[in-house]
C-alpha cells in the first residue's frame, strides 16, 4: 500500500485512490491507516465493498474509469513499475 499512497499524489489531477478496508476492527483499520496513508490516499471502512466487487482477499485492486466502468481489476501486489502502467492505462481510457 505505501506504493500506492506514493504513487497516487503523481495522478491526483486524474485519478481518485481509494483504499477500501473491512474483515477487521474499525479501531484497528485506522491505526493502520494512519501508518500506511498520506493524504494522497481516501480510505473507508465498508464490508460490503468486498462483496460487490467480489473480493475474496487482500490486497485487491480495482480500477474504474469516470464513466464507472470497470477498467481492471487484480489480486496482488504491483512494483511501481506495473502499477504506473496500469493508471496511465485508466487515464486513457476515461480521457
Amino acid at each position: 500500500m505505501p506504493v500506492i499512497d506514493r504513487i497516487a499524489a503523481d495522478y491526483r489531477d486524474d485519478v481518485t485512490s481509494l483504499a477500501v478496508a473491512g474483515r477487521g476492527s474499525l479501531d484497528r483499520t485506522q491505526q493502520r491507516a494512519a501508518e500506511l496513508f498520506s493524504d494522497n490516499l481516501l480510505w473507508g471502512f465498508d464490508e460490503s465493498i468486498w462483496e460487490l466487487y467480489a473480493v475474496f482477499g487482500q490486497p485487491f485492486t480495482v480500477l474504474v474509469s469516470g464513466d464507472d466502468v470497470i477498467v481492471d481489476s487484480w489480486f496482488g501486489r504491483l512494483d511501481e513499475s506495473e502499477l504506473r502502467g496500469k493508471l496511465e492505462g485508466l487515464v486513457a481510457a476515461s480521457a
